[in-house]
């Protein structure tokens, strides 16, 4: 299932006008919740729902609750106590232990969409958007503006404000066979994936899902490459020293904060003297040997490492364990 904003909403502009549509926001959470506040869910009058704010547990219950949106055209506000044994979300079975508080609005032309139309398109022009909706359960009020992404957005009363961005931007260098798992899970993810490889046996169309931007041109002739500046993390995965060599050099003036190669140091450091470069002299540091140490030989098993150590840099996490029970 599609989890992140730009593909919710990618499912719901193909239909926006042909079914009746709810947007469903965390707006609230007190204790343990499956999601914080701000995750998003698309619900449609076919019973299908796009995203999730629980692990399952609330999803029903928030469709029947959504329907009277559409009745009334209104905000609906909900709220699911798992720590009141006579609230619903207990009568449940739901033993997260917190509190969870939605904000559902219909999306219709009435209310220009809920600005979602807009906000999709700025999302996949790489903007990041403050996105403000207004908390009661009258017509909705929402608003939209350009913001930094850097920026922090702050809620006041009566209004529910985040900063949205788009989706985190891999580039993967080399399409071989261990390229496809690399570029599914990331795809799972929700990510944009840019694939280069200049070889004609490599990068083919059907091996890659139709989203994936296939790049064939001469690395080193990609300098000036629009998506240079919007990516942020690279995978180096050519299996050629020479090609590896000219993808380092390019993500060097990337936007790319996480640059990860694979293989040994000491194949590193041929690549390395082809450029000609040390590692002190890389503007931007390389993670090598590359990923996480998750065990397992298979791709897939190394496609895991490696995209695990990329998604916790840039979320800026240490990837250690949250139970601590590999250092027991």
């Amino acid at each position: 299932m599609a989890n992140r904003l730009n593909q919710l909403l990618k499912q719901w502009r193909a239909s926006k006008d042909t079914q009746k549509w709810v947007l469903a926001t965390i707006i609230e959470t007190d204790g343990s919740s499956y999601r914080k506040a701000g995750a998003m869910m698309m619900i449609n009058d076919l019973g299908q729902y796009y995203g999730l704010l629980s692990g399952g547990c609330l999803e029903s219950d928030i469709m029947l609750q959504a329907r009277r949106c559409w009745d009334s055209g209104r905000n609906r506000i909900v709220e699911y106590d798992m720590r009141e044994e006579e609230d619903l979300a207990w009568k449940l079975g739901i033993g997260c232990g917190g509190m969870v508080r939605i904000l559902l609005q219909p999306v219709d032309n009435n209310n220009h969409y809920l600005q979602l139309d807009n906000l999709y398109g700025l999302l996949e022009d790489n903007q990041a958007v403050e996105y403000c909706q207004i908390i009661d359960e009258q017509l909705p009020q929402n608003s939209l503006t350009i913001a930094n992404p850097e920026h922090q957005a702050i809620s006041k009363p009566g209004m529910f404000s985040q900063v949205l961005k788009p989706a985190p931007h891999l580039a993967v260098f080399g399409g071989g066979v261990d390229a496809r798992p690399v570029v599914a899970i990331a795809l799972q993810l929700g990510w944009q994936i840019t694939l280069v490889d200049p070889r004609t046996s490599y990068a083919r169309d059907g091996h890659f899902d139709a989203s994936v931007s296939l790049v064939r041109h001469a690395i080193d002739s990609l300098t000036q490459s629009p998506w240079l500046q919007q990516i942020d993390m690279a995978i180096i995965m050519t299996h050629n020293i020479k090609l590896d060599a000219q993808s380092l050099a390019l993500v060097q003036s990337s936007s790319a904060k996480y640059v990860g190669m694979l293989g040994p140091t000491h194949r590193t450091d041929r690549v390395l003297e082809l450029m000609p470069m040390t590692r002190e002299q890389l503007v931007k540091p390389l993670a090598n040997p590359v990923g996480l140490r998750l065990g397992g030989e298979l791709p897939e098993s190394i496609a895991l490492s490696m995209l695990s150590e990329a998604h916790a840099f840039i979320e800026q996490q240490d990837g250690q364990s949250i139970s601590g029970i590999l250092t027991a």
